[in-house]
């Protein structure tokens, strides 16, 4: 099974690029996840009988969001997270807006695993939602997803908005202490690693010089002058079923690229 995850930065702004339909007829995912969809269903125009799709949508319009394109039928399909959860974390609204109202999460259980696609909230420039992050979003994420590994192993895929360390971004030294790469965060991902969540690039590949975002200036993509801040994490039992975990820079549409695990199942 070939699971692909991708941040389209505007699903819209891909296809009018023409890079969506492309992608998905070169790679053939049995399974896209994709983060900051920016739009809402009604939006989206895909002309891909093969695949089911599921989308949850940010209230605020054209920002955020996460969707799901899936060729085997999902057992069920959650969207966020689920109440017993938010509420212990106190994890509401901030000078932003609410997380839980942004569609950052879609969770879908298959036979013999869930899958669950997140699109992590940005600390912003001036870190001022650090907090947010480090005592509610990535505790409250990582809690719901051991949750569920009590039920059925876990895969989750998307756009964490951290480097998780300094082999993962071409310049730790100038960025440490800035957003996606402070402390904070960091300790976050750290967190997934502790609860034996494995990152799957990592089996395969060390170094660095892997990144799977790039900003637009300085001609910084070209250059691989980024950061991987996109990721696969299992849970350890499913670590050997994972055959092959890759990055695709060569895909363009977007300020990241796709990466995508194949699961042996």
């Amino acid at each position: 099974m070939r699971i692909y995850s991708w941040n389209v930065n505007g699903i819209r702004a891909v296809q009018k690029k023409g890079e969506l339909e492309p992608f998905i007829t070169q790679h053939q995912p049995d399974i896209l996840c994709l983060q900051e969809i920016k739009a809402t269903p009604e939006q989206i125009e895909l002309d891909y009988d093969s695949y089911q799709a599921y989308w949850n949508a940010a209230q605020k319009k054209g920002y955020s969001g996460t969707g799901l394109l899936t060729r085997p039928t999902p057992l069920q399909v959650e969207y966020g997270l689920p109440e017993d959860i938010i509420a212990p974390y106190s994890l509401s609204e901030d000078s932003y807006g609410n997380p839980n109202k942004e569609g950052r999460v879609i969770t879908a259980e298959y036979d013999k695993f869930y899958l669950v696609t997140v699109y992590t909230p940005n600390a912003k420039n001036d870190l001022s939602r650090i907090p947010l992050r480090h005592t509610k979003w990535d505790p409250a994420f990582l809690d719901y997803c051991k949750q569920l590994e009590k039920k059925k192993p876990v895969v989750f895929c998307g756009d964490l908005n951290v480097a998780h360390t300094e082999d993962d971004l071409a310049r730790p030294k100038e960025n440490d202490g800035k957003k996606g790469f402070t402390q904070e965060e960091r300790e976050g991902f750290d967190n997934f690693i502790k609860a034996g969540f494995v990152d799957t690039f990592r089996i395969f590949t060390k170094g660095n010089g892997h990144y799977t975002w790039w900003t637009h200036w300085a001609n910084s993509r070209a250059r691989n002058v980024g950061w991987r801040i996109d990721y696969f994490l299992v849970s350890e039992s499913l670590k050997d079923n994972v055959k092959q975990a890759q990055i695709h820079p060569d895909v363009m549409g977007s300020d990241h690229c796709p990466v995508s695990i194949e699961l042996n199942l």
